[in-house]
């Protein structure tokens, strides 16, 4: 809940650009305003710092809203901080992940380098009307970096289960179940620790499956890839691509619901597993 809440926010974050604050906290804005104010202070020339202060209430009203200054100074300086924010979250989520996931998403980055390269190369109107969907590509490089994440912290938790340990003590509390008569508080114990484990086993077979799906999903994410380049080189629609890219977004973010069902699954099993092998 609370990744996807943060998902939320950042796509919020990237739908508002902060105009305001780009118009008063840059280089320029800051050295004209405070070089005004600094020499109408030392000079004792007040009507200079008032005529600096009406100046800039007036910059920090009309400039926010100009399309041009969107267009060529603040859309652009935006882009490149979330270019450079988008960059350094991977970095550290890759930085996480285990020698073999590294090494897909260093293979991905390059496939998609390859689809842009080609899409800069092959002159033809429908690649031209293509690079406008070739945009989403980062974001579903970042969709394959989650999951990898996702994955890669999932999967040790899942083969740490132990088979052997967990078939005795079933076994010893269905003997404890079936050896003492009812109302006995032994067999009690015992039915409490057969509830446990069979819920294990369930919570065991729904992380298997949901680390089943992820893995599926990235191999999906690749071929499409693969795919894309295909259909560059074939000239394929740009709206069928785009339908495309969109319809496994959709199918990444179901699969993450999934996974932060999992990371429940997974801390419960890690609260209830000390019972079971207590008794």
């Amino acid at each position: 809940m609370a990744m996807r809440t943060e998902a939320r926010a950042e796509r919020i974050r990237r739908d508002l650009p902060p105009y305001g604050w780009y118009a008063f906290f840059n280089p320029y804005n800051l050295t004209l305003f405070g070089s005004a104010v600094l020499y109408g202070l030392l000079s004792g020339l007040h009507w200079v710092v008032v005529l600096a202060s009406v100046a800039e209430t007036l910059w920090m009203i009309f400039a926010p809203r100009s399309r041009s200054l969107r267009r060529v100074w603040f859309d652009p300086a935006f882009e490149r901080t979330e270019r450079a924010f988008a960059e350094a979250r991977c970095k550290k989520k890759i930085g996480q992940l285990t020698g073999n996931d590294r090494s897909r998403v260093a293979r991905l980055a390059s496939q998609k380098d390859a689809i842009e390269r080609l899409a800069r190369d092959t002159r033809s109107l429908a690649v031209e009307l293509l690079k406008g969907e070739l945009v989403k590509l980062d974001a579903l490089l970042e969709d394959f970096i989650d999951l990898a994440l996702r994955a890669s912290q999932t999967e040790p938790h899942a083969q740490a289960f132990d088979f052997g340990a967990f078939r005795r003590s079933f076994n010893f509390h269905e003997a404890q179940v079936k050896r003492f008569p009812a109302g006995d508080p032994r067999r009690e114990v015992a039915e409490k620790n057969l509830s446990v484990l069979c819920k294990r086993r369930e919570r065991y077979a729904d992380l298997t499956r949901t680390i089943q799906v992820v893995r599926g999903q990235m191999e999906l994410i690749e071929h499409t890839f693969r795919l894309l380049a295909d259909e560059i080189l074939t000239m394929a629609s740009p709206r069928e691509v785009g339908r495309r890219i969109d319809q496994l977004r959709v199918a990444v973010d179901a699969v993450r619901e999934t996974t932060d069902d999992a990371y429940v699954i997974g801390d419960e099993e890690l609260r209830i597993q000390p019972l079971a092998t207590s008794k």
